[in-house]
């Protein structure tokens, strides 16, 4: 795995914001009858080369949503109350979303891990989203990790190179 270097990343993406969203955009309009197949493809192919591990940009810079559901397991995990773990981690936004009060995650080790890996919000363990079917229901998203998120940018990147529009 290559050494990731997040800023060259965000750089690129920033670059290729209007490139890639008439990309999924053209997704949306007229979707390859083998999208989910490239998708799942392309997404195999970004975590080959791309180790998480080496980046934690979305635990550092984005916090995820947190559901009720996500709220009580990891209360029960950590032997807390949900209304105390909500207290002490979590704030409600402008959309009236769970999310956490402070970044980086609270959860985020010095070393990237996740110390709540086994029970972390369906959020972080869907991020970032390279593997959804019928992917272009997310198009917005996909674009906003683009610049967060080097796999999220590669993904596109091996997209674009599978379907040649």
């Amino acid at each position: 795995m290559k050494e990731l270097k997040v800023s060259e990343y965000k750089k690129w993406a920033i670059q290729k914001q209007k490139e890639h969203k008439k990309f999924l955009d053209s997704l949306k309009k007229k979707p390859p009858k083998n999208l989910d197949y490239l998708t799942e493809d392309a997404h195999d192919e970004v975590f080959q080369e791309i180790d998480c591990l080496s980046c934690a940009n979305c635990c550092t810079t984005t916090g995820p949503l947190y559901t009720e559901k996500d709220i009580e397991r990891i209360a029960k995990h950590l032997k807390m109350k949900s209304s105390d773990f909500e207290a002490k981690f979590l704030r409600t936004d402008e959309d009236g979303d769970k999310v956490l009060q402070n970044l980086p995650c609270y959860f985020l080790n010095t070393d990237n891990t996740c110390s709540i890996y086994e029970v972390r919000p369906k959020a972080c363990r869907e991020y970032p989203h390279t593997d959804r079917k019928k992917i272009y229901q997310i198009n917005h998203l996909m674009l906003k990790n683009t610049v967060i998120c080097p796999a999220a940018y590669l993904w596109v990147e091996k997209m674009m190179s599978k379907i040649k529009s």
